[in-house]
């Protein structure tokens, strides 16, 4: 027996939730809901299972990389892709993340979905994305990381529009397909280019290549610049960041759990596993980590402005989303790609729970997603609102809370930035600073509008009423994790001992990441989360003012500022920007010049010419058949006479014919 067998075994984690897709998809039609939700939770549950012991046995065996190479897939030349799985530190974090949330986002579906119909194929195409999402943090190289790259994208793109009779929602599904191809297009030239240098596409050995050559100098774009920029063009398009963030906010037309799970948890956060898995690569690349780094700033203030305004409370929660994965970016860019994973982890469960807790608030209300329609929801489904509440406060960075710890490592990391210049770094600073206080705000802003105040909702037709069990279990649990989730970091800020998530990393990210001075980077620290706390307090003290003391206030501020109230609420115009400057003009192209001038014009009319010419000949020729003995031979002798006259008169032919009988 082999003396760990989970890790030598690894496939199995992926291949349950792919077998339990499967059962479902083929046989779930003619069962119960019941059977359905054993085969779903169970195989995603095994999963769970399965990772945790390939987790223990991965502690036990010293955390020492585990690579596994079970078959060969593609072989060409000296190019070589496996079916190979790996095992480091930064699996560990991501492997446990997507079993663990997704088995409890599983649970909580089989409440939410329970009188849905397709209920069979929602489970099947849950299943699927999370064996897509398993092959993607396994992988031990580009190519099968990329297959599970395009699997999420088409997971994503069925349980986006699983409501498929609702043009809003397979518009959804359409949208966020093609957008996420873009940034594949540039995530494969990626692959190519450093196939191209390296030879190799496997991590180890191209990393281990990289890890040699001498890195990019700043503002100059060499291979590693290059390449870099073009996985990071799909990690913006996977992790909606500008200008690709677009697909996001329109994927909240699927089902809630879909949004916790994948728009919240697992595959938004696929482009910065990527990225962090690439780190090698990137720190060879200053004026990459620089564009990374401004971009997820940038995205991140400019979501979070977005979310002021809007009063669907999964479209807040929606570009909250793009707001906390432009943190993220944030921080890899500036280097500090462990605070980026640890931010990774903590969103993941705080995010979740905020999705599944507006599941909950919807599910009571019937449907409404409005939240000003809502209102005085605090007592009437008190769990709902605590957990909520909960994540609300880890979102905003308040301690002991989640947020808080992994937060504050990313705006420590940014303001000690030196990538162009420390006041690049003070400046990225100041945008997260300012995107802390807007998050306060408008998660507060989400709270006050949703359970506090008088309800705004007639009582005598919506009844109000706390979701089952099933539902309010993973809440529980998520909020649990929202809790003490980032206190593996909170030793070193207390002075009592290390980060001990970013020392778990240490053996992956080690190799990029500066340790600074131990006691000037604790005071710094504790510094900067005093500022960031208090920041949060003012963005916090600002919604309670503005919509529970003085509520009238708000529809005045927003008629003094109606330019820029209106331009928030129609989120910058960026999709009616794209529609007149992208869609448009490609569809005028595709109809008038592609389809009409090319396909109609050119290909059918050249045959259909033909066709019609040929059939002008055979008509033509159809009449000289005249059935007349004398019309025959008046033809036969103007045919000897023209045969004649082109033997003897043509120019040169009566000399050829001479010189034919000579």
């Amino acid at each position: 027996m082999p003396k760990y067998p989970m890790l030598e075994f690894l496939w199995i984690v992926p291949l349950l939730p792919l077998l339990g897709s499967a059962v479902n998809g083929l046989f779930g039609a003619k069962w119960p809901n019941k059977i359905v939700n054993w085969v779903a939770i169970g195989s995603t549950g095994l999963s769970f299972l399965g990772a945790l012991e390939a987790v223990r046995e991965f502690f036990e065996s010293g955390q020492v990389l585990f690579h596994e190479e079970f078959f060969t897939w593609i072989a060409a030349g000296n190019f070589r892709a496996g079916f190979d799985l790996q095992m480091d530190q930064l699996t560990v974090v991501m492997v446990l993340v997507v079993t663990g949330v997704g088995w409890l986002i599983h649970i909580y579906a089989t409440g939410y979905m329970a009188h849905e119909g397709g209920y069979y194929r929602f489970f099947s195409y849950l299943n699927l994305f999370m064996f897509f999402m398993l092959i993607l943090v396994l992988a031990a190289n580009y190519v099968l990381l990329f297959v599970g790259w395009e699997g999420v994208g088409l997971s994503s793109y069925l349980l986006i529009g699983f409501y498929f009779l609702k043009k809003s929602a397979s518009d959804a599904g359409k949208k966020a397909f093609i957008v996420n191809r873009i940034g594949d297009f540039g995530f494969m030239l990626g692959m190519f280019l450093l196939f191209k240098a390296f030879g190799t596409l496997d991590f180890a050995q191209l990393f281990a290549k990289a890890d040699r050559w001498p890195a990019d100098a700043m503002g100059h774009l060499g291979t590693f610049t290059i390449a870099c920029l073009l996985l990071f063009m799909g990690a913006c398009g996977k992790s909606a960041q500008l200008p690709l963030y677009v697909w996001l906010p329109d994927a909240m037309e699927g089902p809630t759990p879909v949004s916790a799970l994948i728009h919240a948890a697992t595959m938004v956060t696929a482009g910065v596993y990527v990225v962090a898995r690439s780190h090698i690569l990137f720190a060879h690349a200053p004026t990459a980590m620089l564009v990374v780094a401004i971009v997820g700033g940038t995205t991140a203030f400019f979501a979070a402005t977005i979310g002021l305004v809007q009063t669907d409370i999964k479209k807040v929660l929606a570009y909250s989303t793009v707001s906390q994965l432009g943190y993220m970016f944030l921080a890899c860019g500036v280097g500090a790609f462990s605070a980026g994973i640890f931010h990774l982890m903590t969103h993941a469960f705080f995010k979740a729970l905020l999705f599944l807790a507006a599941g909950s608030v919807i599910h009571a209300m019937g449907g409404e997603q409005d939240m000003l329609r809502m209102g005085g929801l605090s007592k009437k489904i008190r769990w709902t609102y605590v957990t909520m509440l909960t994540a609300t406060l880890a979102i905003a960075g308040f301690p002991p809370f989640a947020g808080f710890f992994s937060k504050d490592s990313i705006l420590l990391s940014t303001f000690e930035n030196e990538y162009g210049g420390r006041n690049v770094g003070y400046a990225l600073y100041g945008f997260g600073l300012a995107t802390a206080l807007l998050t306060a705000f408008y998660m507060f802003r989400l709270i006050f509008l949703t359970f506090h105040g008088r309800p705004r909702f007639d009582e005598h037709k919506v009844h109000v009423h706390e979701s089952p069990n099933n539902m309010l279990a993973p809440l529980m649990v998520l909020a649990l994790l929202s809790i003490v989730g980032g206190w593996l970091a909170a030793p070193a800020m207390l002075g009592t001992g290390p980060d001990y998530f970013s020392k778990f990393l240490q053996p992956v990210f080690g190799g990029v990441e500066a340790a600074g001075a131990e006691a000037e980077a604790r005071s710094l620290e504790v510094t900067l989360a005093i500022v960031a706390v208090l920041t949060a307090l003012l963005g916090a003290a600002v919604a309670y003012w503005l919509y529970l003391k003085r509520p009238e206030k708000t529809d005045a501020l927003a008629k003094s500022l109606k330019p820029a109230y209106s331009t928030l609420l129609n989120k910058y115009y960026v999709d009616e920007l794209y529609a007149a400057v992208v869609v448009k003009p490609l569809l005028w192209i595709s109809t008038n010049v592609l389809w009409k001038g090319a396909d109609i014009a050119g290909i059918d009319g050249a045959v259909n010419g033909i066709a019609e010419g040929a059939t002008a000949i055979g008509d033509g020729v159809r009449h000289a058949q005249s059935g007349n003995t004398r019309s025959y031979a008046v033809w036969v002798v103007v045919g000897a006479l023209v045969v004649i006259g082109v033997i003897f008169f043509w120019p040169f032919g009566g000399k050829a014919v001479i010189g034919m009988v000579h």
